[in-house]
């Protein structure tokens, strides 16, 4: 009888990742409100995964789709021309996934499930990153470059929490979303003279490169989350 009540609670586990659980969508790339209080020119917006980048082709594409909304937003000014007057590059450096919760799984199980409906998580899914912001003139010059770090506690659960599948993607952005946040006041504090140098410097000559400065591609990975 014991067994057959845990098959049920085995079977029953899918359903915390269905519909029942939260949206990522909405909030997975929504920028932090703030703007500089002096926008740089218009940039050529790049990223380097780094330790995020997965198998899963869906999450390789998170930082750039997060940066990019950032920059757009909050960092360039608009530009109708397609004049670029250098690069803005966003590197992520380190990186870890953990999985964290196992106890909740016993929880879960001898509860059948219910822990879940009173807002007991099933798991956690934690980044602690390490990103580097570099602003590059036409001449591919390292104008301005600026570090922040970001640590994210993302909880699976049935209502009051997110889904197995997206919790690592919201993990990661959330921790990416944070070291942003840490890097917009240094960047806000040089951005005067940056748009000065930057202005100064010219706008690049060939789209996509900088007066022959190419970015390297990002380093391939397939890192998998660690369980604690």
């Amino acid at each position: 009888m014991l067994t057959l009540r845990y098959v049920m609670v085995l079977c029953a586990f899918p359903a915390l990742f269905l519909g029942s659980c939260r949206s990522a969508d909405r909030i997975m790339f929504k920028p932090n409100p703030s703007a500089l209080s002096t926008r740089l020119p218009a940039l050529e917006v790049a990223v380097e995964n780094g330790p995020l980048n997965r198998i899963e082709d869906e999450a390789t594409t998170d930082p750039i789709q997060l940066f990019q909304r950032e920059a757009k937003q909050n960092l360039l000014e608009s530009n109708d021309s397609s004049a670029k007057f250098g690069y803005v590059k966003l590197q992520v450096t380190e990186a870890k996934l953990t999985r964290a919760g196992k106890g909740f799984h016993v929880i879960q199980m001898l509860g059948m499930l219910t822990p879940s409906l009173l807002g007991i998580p099933v798991e956690y899914f934690r980044t602690r990153l390490r990103a580097e912001l570099q602003v590059l003139d036409a001449n591919g010059e390292v104008v301005g470059s600026y570090v922040g770090t970001g640590n994210s506690n993302v909880r699976v659960a049935m209502y009051h929490g997110y889904s197995q599948t997206s919790a690592p993607r919201l993990a990661d952005t959330e921790a990416l979303r944070q070291a942003l946040a840490q890097i917009k006041p240094q960047l806000d504090s040089a951005s005067a003279r940056l748009r000065t140098r930057l202005i100064s410097t010219g706008p690049m000559e060939v789209s996509g490169t900088a007066a022959g400065y190419e970015l390297p591609p990002a380093a391939a990975s397939t890192t998998q989350p660690n369980e604690e």
